[in-house]
């Protein structure tokens, strides 16, 4: 495949290899390779770490594979782990992630019931990814992405790439310190005109993901105490999941667990991620965002919970390096935007207010 080296890519690759992941010398590397947008990334990251003397290796993936598996596949194969990449995650010691984005609508007119077996099947891989790899997630920004965030391709790689290549020394030691403030408190609040959700994080302690998780990183986070969370919360932006947008969606919650859901688009499907398994209607984080980089909503998570000013809560899986104990297939960040307006506070302290962020 011809392509124009780009030295933004060299540099983040560098960034990957060693900041993110820390390869050493004989580690096993796996890079999947999600759309074929994200081969320059993954061809610089091939290099440095065969120059570093580690072992890579590349998987491909892509959204239309999974559309054809759908549109003509069985219950059995939608429900299907592929032995391939379970195994994968028992041999690597790293894993680099790279997901190209693909059209949101990919799998529009696809059963409902067979996208969420799939998704189930997937978060099998990627709780195997978490336990077994030092591992890092980057979504590659494409044309795809740059329209449906509603700017250029040009601007959508120049944030993208503004975002990424920060000093990420400096900014672990801003986050480790913002973290430790954050530790100890005992309620969250998070207000706003249309919602009044409170939970406890009492003995739970808050990370700073610094690029170690998540490319672009810029977040603190959590897990909630799985049964003290309480009253609802609705999100001005669509909650994005297996490609299928739902438009407004609001969440009812009664000791710790979802009570009732609603959404204005694809509300069935947002019924049948609640039904993956037992977990699925607890929250396992709750986060707030903090790379200045990323200046606009594109209705990718990976980026937009990243966002400055806003807050994110995931259904699901929860972390148990912050001391949480909910176990599920799915990890689904849902994010909600108080930069113009809203409020979240800390043990009564205003930590987010209008926008601004006072720790």
């Amino acid at each position: 495949m011809n392509y124009e080296r780009d030295n933004r890519w060299v540099d983040l690759a560098d960034v990957l290899i060693s900041h993110s992941t820390s390869v050493r010398e004989s580690d096993r590397v796996l890079i999947i390779m999600r759309e074929t947008g994200t081969f320059p990334l993954a061809r610089e990251i091939y290099r440095l770490a065969v120059a570093r003397g580690a072992y890579p290796q590349t998987l491909f993936a892509s959204a239309l594979f999974d559309r054809d598996k759908l549109l003509s596949g069985n219950d059995g194969q939608a429900e299907w782990v592929p032995e391939l990449f379970r195994n994968a995650m028992e041999w690597a010691d790293v894993c680099i992630d790279l997901r190209g984005a693909a059209n949101l609508y990919e799998l529009s007119g696809i059963d409902i019931r067979l996208i969420s077996l799939h998704r189930k099947a997937e978060g099998v891989i990627s709780a195997l990814r978490t336990a077994k790899t030092r591992w890092v997630i980057v979504r590659v920004p494409t044309e795809t992405l740059a329209q449906q965030a509603h700017v250029s391709t040009d601007e959508a790689m120049s944030v993208f790439f503004n975002a990424c290549l920060q000093d990420w020394t400096k900014e672990s030691h801003r986050l480790k310190r913002m973290a430790r403030s954050l530790t100890g408190a005992h309620s969250v609040r998070v207000l706003s005109a249309d919602t009044d959700l409170t939970f406890s994080v009492e003995g739970r302690t808050f990370v700073g993901e610094d690029g170690r998780i998540n490319m672009p990183g810029g977040e603190l986070y959590t897990s909630p105490v799985e049964e003290s969370v309480e009253g609802h919360i609705t999100f001005e932006s669509p909650g994005v999941f297996a490609g299928l947008l739902m438009e407004r969606i609001r969440l009812q919650f009664h000791h710790g667990r979802v009570l009732s859901a609603s959404a204005e688009t694809n509300a069935n499907f947002l019924q049948s991620i609640l039904e993956i398994d037992d977990g699925a209607r607890s929250v396992g984080e709750f986060g707030i965002g903090t790379n200045r980089g990323l200046t606009f909503f594109s209705n990718d998570i990976l980026y937009d919970e990243k966002i400055f000013g806003t807050v994110h809560i995931a259904l699901g899986r929860s972390y148990k390096e912050c001391g949480g104990l909910n176990e599920s297939a799915l990890h689904w960040d849902i994010i909600k935007d108080l930069r113009q307006a809203g409020t979240l506070l800390v043990d009564g302290r205003p930590v987010i207010e209008n926008g601004s962020l006072n720790l």
